[in-house]
């Protein structure tokens, strides 16, 4: 696929915010969505301001490090399918980024992440009350934006959307450096944490487009298999990229206890399983353990087998579009979820 190339080929350097907008640009999948894509872009970086204006240069400054805008693209790309005008949409497209980025700012503070994408954390700018405050006027930003749009269902899902992620990160809280976990919990963790967000980009739009309630539940499952594939391949990027490619360091897991599906392979694989689950389980590694662990779960053959994982759930979420009319935004998305097997970053 053409599209997953030139990924490849910016993902050498971290791209900032206005390099990933002119890029998508770029993508012939989202040729139909280019200009309500900038449009998103341009007012999210007007409405994270603030009376208070360390906390609009907070706000910025993670807007600012750049994103792939997925969740908004999702949005616009089925408002297209329904022939919506994108003004219907941009306030939801805006909100669910908001909340997106908010959840970022908060995974930083847990993680005592430094960099993001390439460029220091908001943590590491300007510390953890300033960081927690900043997630919070996102969110509030966001619940703006939801009265804005004026429909008590998407409301309703949201809230349910928001209360199940927070319950997925206290289950990774819970679950650190538990080698015994299960593919089961992993999926139970990273549908909470990731999936969900995305399924609602599209199931949102299409509820504020008219759709039938077959299409909405079409869209939902689309986006949830979508979701899921994400996640396994940030933690497989987690292992296995280039940390210029990344954006910040890799084997982040592996330090904070994160046992992820490559890992959970890997114990199940591994000729050293038993030294592999010691190493995971230890709550202090050395650089030198961390390589010995990377090496392991690479050897053994886990990284191909979620790969495969990932190629079943991109299917699964195709799948979900052959009742829609083919055309060119069906095949944006389709596109859209091969990309994210092959992204870099």
């Amino acid at each position: 696929m053409n599209s997953g190339k030139q990924w490849g080929k910016v993902s050498r350097t971290v791209p900032d915010s206005k390099e990933v907008v002119t890029f998508l640009k770029q993508l012939w999948i989202f040729k139909d969505i280019a200009q309500d894509l900038g449009v998103v872009e341009k007012q999210l970086v007007q409405y994270v301001q603030a009376d208070i204006p360390l906390l609009g240069e907070a706000s910025s400054h993670l807007l600012a490090a750049g994103g792939k805008r997925l969740r908004p693209a999702f949005v616009l790309l089925v408002a297209k399918m329904f022939k919506a005008r994108s003004e219907r949409v941009i306030p939801l497209a805006m909100a669910l980024e908001l909340i997106h980025m908010a959840t970022l700012v908060h995974d930083d503070v847990v993680d005592e992440s430094m960099t993001r994408r390439g460029r220091p954390t908001v943590k590491a700018k300007w510390g953890n009350q300033i960081s927690i405050h900043t997630g919070d006027h996102l969110l509030a930003k966001s619940l703006l934006l939801i009265a804005e749009v004026n429909n008590p269902e998407i409301s309703r899902i949201l809230a349910e959307v928001s209360t199940q992620m927070c319950e997925g990160e206290i289950q990774q809280i819970k679950s650190t450096f538990d080698a015994s976990q299960t593919p089961k919990d992993y999926y139970y963790r990273i549908k909470r944490k990731t999936a969900l967000l995305i399924s609602a980009s599209c199931k949102l739009s299409a509820i504020a487009c008219g759709a039938t309630r077959r299409q909405i539940w079409a869209l939902g499952a689309y986006g949830h298999a979508l979701g899921m594939a994400f996640q396994i391949v940030d933690d497989i990027l987690d292992l296995t990229a280039k940390p210029d490619e990344l954006g910040k360091p890799v084997a982040g897991d592996l330090r904070q206890g994160i046992i992820t599906i490559p890992m959970i392979f890997a114990l199940r694989l591994s000729p050293e399983r038993k030294h592999l689950s010691s190493l995971l389980s230890a709550e202090t590694k050395t650089e030198e353990e961390i390589q010995q662990a990377l090496e392991m779960i690479i050897d053994s053959g886990a990284i191909r087998e979620s790969l495969e994982l990932v190629r079943k759930y991109i299917e699964k979420a195709k799948g979900h579009l052959r009742s829609f009319p083919s055309g060119s935004t069906r095949k944006a998305l389709e596109q859209l979820a091969e990309f994210i097997m092959v992204r870099k970053f």
